[in-house]
């Protein structure tokens, strides 16, 4: 039997990138998986690929900018299986690149939506039916950003940063209902995403990023879905409030700052 055999999971972002790896993860764990995104071609086609090996999956599509779309992504999948065990909050957007003086308010309010805002809503609408279960497991995507700096990144940082905080809290406060909540934090991960920013940046960005891993590379989608199988997992019954550093040693090394050159 799988490590998530007959669980309920959502994963947001869950249709390209990290969180296309977590769905397949999930599903090959024995979970029933559904992918929530905005790239509903992407979705249907991971979903129908994972159910012809006979694997559960479904897709929703899921604006998570949009507080309507969270709350029936939740309503959804408790409908069609009876509860929530697990909820991955992946979806996030890359805006960054820029001093914090260049950046305008339109900017950084849809990155705080995005990334920040989407995740106390999933939650908001999750915690509520895990507490009804007394089970559930929520995994909060945060970002090695969250502890070391990086020049041009501060918004994309502050909203990491917060979600690390928020994970904490709510570990806390909800542990007495046996609803366990973590974070993962990754470094550099070949996504689609990470090649769009370096495409945008530069190619020197990527050299900078590489050089920042003391392992000596980008880190691969499939590594950060095994952190997050171990989290979601009854192996980590007794694990809660913690973030998980998938990054390389970034954050273990002294401050250093790339040449960008």
């Amino acid at each position: 039997m799988g490590r998530l055999q007959g669980k309920i999971a959502i994963v947001t972002g869950g249709a390209d990138g990290i969180g296309r790896a977590i769905t397949e993860a999930f599903a090959q764990e024995g979970a029933h998986v559904f992918a929530a995104d905005i790239a509903d071609a992407k979705g249907e086609k991971l979903v129908a690929e994972l159910k012809a090996k006979g694997l559960a999956a479904d897709y929703q599509h899921c604006d998570v900018g949009v507080e309507a779309d969270i709350r029936m992504l939740v309503e959804a999948v408790v409908t069609a299986g009876g509860r929530l065990d697990i909820i991955v909050n992946n979806a996030a957007i890359a805006l960054g690149g820029m001093p914090i003086y260049d950046m305008t308010d339109e900017q950084w309010h849809r990155l705080i939506n995005i990334n920040l805002t989407s995740v106390f809503r999933s939650c908001k609408y999750a915690l509520p039916q895990m507490i009804r279960q007394r089970r559930g497991s929520i995994i909060n995507m945060a970002s090695v950003q969250a502890h070391l700096g990086f020049e041009g990144w501060t918004a994309y940082a502050a909203a990491k940063g917060a979600i690390l905080a928020m994970s904490r809290q709510m570990a806390v406060e909800f542990g007495p209902h046996n609803v366990r909540v973590n974070s993962v934090s990754p470094g550099s991960i070949a996504t689609p995403m990470y090649e769009q920013t370096v495409a945008e940046i530069g190619e020197q960005l990527g050299r900078a990023w590489v050089k920042m891993h003391p392992i000596g590379r980008i880190g691969k989608s499939a590594e950060v879905a095994e952190a997050m199988v171990y989290l979601a997992s009854d192996a980590a019954g007794f694990t809660t409030g913690m973030d998980l550093r998938v990054d390389g040693g970034a954050a273990a090394t002294p401050r250093f700052v790339p040449d960008l050159v």
